[in-house]
């Protein structure tokens, strides 16, 4: 029974399974306790791919309690490489619109007291986070949404906020000032603790409203509005990510694998 991959799936609010076969499923325990849920590993284009729902499937962890460090290194006992993660995100600019795609390139993390490192010590790494996600999967990314007719923004800026309760008007219209795109509440520590395991890693958002206070005649942002867009265009966000792995080349054509060297103290 082959139980590795090469590629790690995260699925966010609303999507809960990637292929409409019968996977494979595994239990997996490890240092940082169990993951989100069981992994599901299957092979699509050629490619063994672990998917893991980061909220679990009955999405039952709220955004501050996921264990992203065992969702992780869960991958990382597969053999996973690279990371593919999409996440419902609101929209703080008026040009970006529900139903649209953002590629991110950078992000401002306004989380707190997460655990976000694998390094608490007696070994201490400061990895670079100034570029923390994968040109190459970033270019993969956007061929394939353009691809499918999604309207896709080549970069931008997401803000990450602790949550579980959606921004106030006026940390909505602040975020906006500083002239960041969206805002989410689990892109970190994800993509940090996958630079730490030198993982190629990529978002996907998927814009499902207007945050709160961005465009006059939006009103505040409700969960079953949010809920609604993501089952309108989960299937979009599967279109791509298949689309992706028909193109992702057996070799890694970046940096990440090498995000560890220099940055041991």
């Amino acid at each position: 029974m082959d139980t590795s991959a090469e590629i790690g799936v995260f699925g966010g609010s609303g999507f809960y399974a990637l292929s409409e076969t019968e996977p494979q499923e595994i239990a997996i325990e490890t240092p940082y306790g169990s993951p989100s849920d069981t992994i599901t590993l299957t092979t699509i284009a050629g490619k063994r791919v672990a998917f893991l729902p980061r909220h679990g499937r009955k999405h039952q962890l709220p955004p501050h309690k996921i264990p992203y460090r065992a969702n992780l290194w869960a991958f990382q006992q597969l053999g996973v490489q690279r990371v593919i993660a999409p996440n419902a995100v609101g929209s703080l600019q008026a040009h970006i619109a529900p139903g649209h795609f953002v590629i991110n390139d950078q992000f401002v993390d306004r989380t707190t007291g997460r655990a976000d490192t694998f390094y608490d010590g007696p070994q201490t790494i400061h990895v670079s986070t100034a570029h923390p996600y994968c040109p190459h999967l970033r270019t993969l990314a956007i061929q394939a949404t353009r691809a499918q007719d999604i309207p896709v923004h080549d970069g931008g800026t997401c803000v990450i906020i602790q949550g579980p309760r959606f921004s106030t008007r006026a940390e909505s219209e602040w975020f906006s000032r500083m002239g960041w795109d969206i805002v989410n509440m689990t892109q970190y520590p994800e993509v940090a603790l996958a630079r730490e395991l030198a993982m190629c890693y990529v978002n996907i958002s998927l814009i499902t409203d207007y945050d709160a206070g961005v465009v006059v005649d939006s009103g505040h942002v409700e969960a079953v509005d949010v809920l609604e867009i993501l089952r309108q265009n989960t299937e979009n966000v599967k279109r791509v990510i298949h689309a992706m792995l028909e193109t992702i080349p057996g070799d890694r054509r970046c940096d990440c694998a090498d995000a560890l060297k220099n940055a041991q103290m």
